[in-house]
């Protein structure tokens, strides 16, 4: 078996902590200690995170979406592969060093789709661009984390807090859709999402996309 080789690293702004790129043949892994954050032969579940969000917003004009976490790409290439022509799609991403992945090492990965028209890159904390925003997005989908309870930092408990739901809330359109991704489930947040205003569908969805292997949780919560 081919060994790991480490690519790079880079420090998480804010609280601290350091991701590490690696690389074993055409397989990608991105840790962060000694907690594997994702895998390029594990696409099935961020894939999803897209497609569920663009079916409720399908057949709106001129939307807009937001994608908290760049990741390996995976979320966002399903996304423009299913949105139309006149949608626009924000991307934030905390880490500099990940877009540069995304244009460097993982290239083939990406696949251009950080080039798309469509496509804008916004280097910062996705929470704060949220609080920014007044009725801004058609859907919000956040995988910045391995979960409500899974922060690869502190300060991302903000996203979601009682507070950081309602300022989700606040970013949507009316009818907008707030999606997150988690490892494993979690019925606090579940409880959270419906205090904060959201009429919410919990989906278990398989991490890979051969339908075998972990199963993910996605939270579809549509501003009531």
């Amino acid at each position: 078996m081919l060994p790991w080789i480490q690519l790079d690293r880079a420090t998480i702004p804010g609280d601290g902590g350091e991701l590490r790129l690696k690389q074993r043949g055409s397989e990608f892994s991105i840790m962060l200690g000694s907690t594997e954050l994702m895998n390029s032969r594990l696409s099935g579940s961020e894939e999803a995170l897209a497609t569920l969000s663009c079916e409720r917003i399908a057949g709106r004009k001129n939307a807009r979406m937001l994608i908290g976490g760049l990741g390996m790409g995976f979320t966002l290439r399903a996304a423009l592969g299913a949105l139309p022509q006149d949608t626009s799609v924000v991307v934030a991403e905390l880490v500099p060093a990940v877009v540069e992945w995304a244009r460097g090492p993982m290239a083939d990965l990406h696949a251009g789709t950080l080039d798309d028209p469509r496509v804008d890159i916004h280097v910062g904390d996705v929470g704060a661009l949220i609080r920014s925003k007044t009725a801004a997005f058609d859907a919000i989908l956040l995988d910045v984390d391995n979960g409500p309870d899974g922060l690869t930092r502190a300060s991302n408990d903000g996203l979601y807090s009682h507070k950081g739901l309602r300022a989700a809330k606040d970013a949507l359109r009316p009818n907008g859709v707030l999606a997150v991704w988690s490892s494993a489930p979690d019925s606090a947040f579940t409880r959270r999402l419906g205090e904060a205003g959201f009429a919410t569908d919990e989906v278990r969805v398989r991490a890979s996309t051969k339908n075998s292997g972990a199963r993910h949780v996605i939270w579809m919560a549509t501003k009531r």
